[in-house]
């Protein structure tokens, strides 16, 4: 009887995880299903391309995981039990709902925008998390006339992004920034000075150390002075899918899935979480922030560890650890600030024409990746273990025990 995997969610994390156990895996002894609810691929890293009206290209699932095994199926994520090890979905052509079966789950649902309780958010902004809302944002851009106030509220990556390709894509515009922090403040002395000068050279409003108490429908109201705005863009954070914190898996109080070193649940070792919707420790014993960054590494660090388990091999654990942060500010602009392990600024940064170009080539790699999860390294398919000898197994990898209880040999993250 073959080994059912579900892996839900196809964003970076989920498409790679999917991908990659396809590859670990021999075809005849697993069943890998992908549950997503779009047929194509999102390059989440560039909605803000697509609100202010670029196209991107497009990735069908189809052609993605042709000839792997993967077998795609399109619906919505309405329910887990994971003590009964049972996933309930609503068909996307119109079967109703379903409920699907698995012996290992990969929960990689992701997250979406955190309105943060903020009155007149929910129904006065946009936000970019994902492609619904940056076709919206696109539409109200598009019927917008010159000088009329963009305000985007978030002075974190993504806020940094949107407000400078707004502001260069439609330089009409009144586009101003509000962050409840410092400038950039987190950035090195020379990433500062370079994202005050891009922002100057765009016409963008900044205002900084201000909190917005809420959003009405043309301005946002703050703790100092009202921001007109005929467009808000909400760009404070993400907040995780709610269905996991409404299963009986173990979660924290942002609502993500808390897991040990190779990603695997604590309180339900069939269950894997990778990318923004598990509570992952990095270097400094901080958690790793919501991000593609962060997450495609997750991704890797679960099918291996799912697939070492079903062959009967030492599940790897590899540190996750960061590098740089990638800033694209504009087309024509970018910077990239080198960072520690624990993701804190040095003085090295890439400025200019050369970061936007070094951004973009991380966008593609990244889009490359998920089709081609194991990133170069030459497949080796394994067989899994019978299914009595990985009853044995189990016993000696932490794979079969109870809920509740870690692996005693892996160090838990979380």
């Amino acid at each position: 009887m073959q080994h059912r995997i579900i892996v839900l969610g196809a964003g970076y994390t989920g498409a790679t995880a999917a991908g990659r156990l396809a590859k670990r895996l021999h075809r005849a002894d697993v069943a890998i299903t992908l549950v997503n609810a779009e047929p194509d691929f999102v390059e989440r890293v560039r909605m803000h391309q697509l609100a202010v009206g670029q196209e991107l290209k497009c990735r069908p699932f189809d052609a993605m995981f042709a000839g792997t095994g993967v077998e795609v199926k399109l619906a919505k994520v309405v329910g887990i039990d994971a003590d009964h090890r049972t996933v309930t979905v609503d068909d996307a052509h119109g079967a109703g709902q379903q409920e699907l079966h698995y012996d290992t789950l990969v929960y990689a649902l992701g997250s979406g925008w955190n309105p943060q309780s903020v009155p007149g958010t929910a129904e006065h902004a946009h936000e970019i998390s994902g492609r619904p809302g940056a076709l919206r944002l696109r539409e109200r851009l598009a019927r917008l006339d010159a000088g009329d106030p963009v305000v985007v509220v978030g002075g974190g990556l993504t806020g940094l992004e949107a407000a400078s390709e707004i502001a260069e894509t439609r330089p009409d515009l009144d586009v101003a920034l509000v962050a409840r922090g410092g400038f950039g403040d987190w950035l090195s002395d020379k990433g500062q000075g370079h994202l005050r000068k891009v922002f100057a050279e765009l016409g963008i409003t900044v205002h900084e150390h201000t909190a917005v108490t809420a959003v009405e429908t043309d301005r946002v109201l703050t703790d100092s002075t009202p921001v007109p705005a005929a467009v808000t863009v909400w760009a404070t954070g993400f907040a995780v899918h709610p269905i996991a914190e409404a299963s009986t898996l173990q979660t924290s109080h942002t609502g993500q899935i808390v897991v040990d070193a190779t990603m695997r649940s604590l309180s339900h070792p069939h269950v894997y979480a990778i990318g923004d919707a598990a509570l992952v420790t990095g270097p400094g014993d901080k958690p790793l922030r919501m991000s593609c960054a962060s997450g495609v590494p997750t991704a890797w660090q679960a099918a291996d560890a799912i697939a070492a388990r079903l062959t009967g091999t030492k599940p790897p654990k590899t540190a996750i650890r960061y590098f740089q942060q990638c800033i694209s500010l504009g087309r024509k602009e970018g910077l990239i600030q080198f960072v520690t392990a624990d993701d804190h600024a040095l003085p090295k940064a890439l400025t200019g024409r050369l970061a936007a170009l070094y951004k973009e080539v991380i966008c593609k790699g990244a889009a490359w990746t998920v089709a081609h999860p194991t990133v170069g390294i030459p497949v080796r398919r394994r067989r899994t273990i019978q299914p009595a000898d990985r009853a044995d197994q189990a016993g000696q990898t932490g794979a079969g025990s109870p809920a509740g209880q870690a692996d005693p040999a892996v160090k838990t993250a979380a």
